[in-house]
């Protein structure tokens, strides 16, 4: 693994010196911040919850893939793996944001933005495209901040989506015909 986290410095450092500006500086950590800890969508799951009466159902499926992402992603394979970040390896690199203790791959914050985007997406919500370019622009920041190496984020990317196709699947082949059940 340590010949692909080198290759894969490559490209962090081409970001690191092609794109870098103040304006982006500024902007990254704040985007980054967002997907912190999940909690733009948790609230976004949770107001699509209490707040949008024909959506109810689309609010529980967000909610339900954060929660397998978490499980996956941050339970499961970020402690079986274990990976280095990327930061760890160039002593070079200043952050601009706090340096995350957990280990690298996958990305959780991507995992959690593409699981809620995927979610959305799929059932049509009125905001799905603005979600979807949230989503992006927090797993490029993860490279941009030179926490993440690219394959944790298209790995946490590719799990986010499994957790929301699968949050989809779970609604409606037990939990919706479950409830069905119990209001019969």
């Amino acid at each position: 693994m340590l010949a692909l986290s080198q290759a894969e410095l490559g490209i962090l450092d081409w970001i690191s010196f092609h794109l870098h500006s103040r304006f982006l500086d500024t902007v990254m950590p704040i985007i980054t911040w967002l997907g912190d800890k999940g909690l733009l969508w948790i609230v976004l799951g949770l107001g699509i919850l209490f707040f949008q009466k024909g959506k109810r159902d689309t609010g529980f499926r967000v909610l339900l893939a954060l929660l397998l992402g978490l499980l996956i992603c941050n339970l499961l394979l970020k402690n079986a793996v274990g990976r280095i970040r990327p930061f760890a390896l160039n002593d070079a690199v200043q952050l601009l944001v706090p340096p995350p203790s957990d280990p690298s791959f996958p990305s959780g914050h991507t995992t959690a933005a593409f699981a809620a985007a995927t979610v959305l997406i799929c059932d049509h919500w009125k905001g799905r495209w603005i979600v979807l370019i949230v989503a992006i622009l927090v797993a490029f920041s993860r490279l941009y901040l030179y926490v993440h190496f690219p394959t944790d984020v298209i790995c946490g990317a590719l799990i986010g989506i499994f957790c929301g196709w699968l949050s989809g699947l779970l609604w409606q082949k037990v939990i919706d015909p479950y409830l069905q059940k119990k209001r019969a």
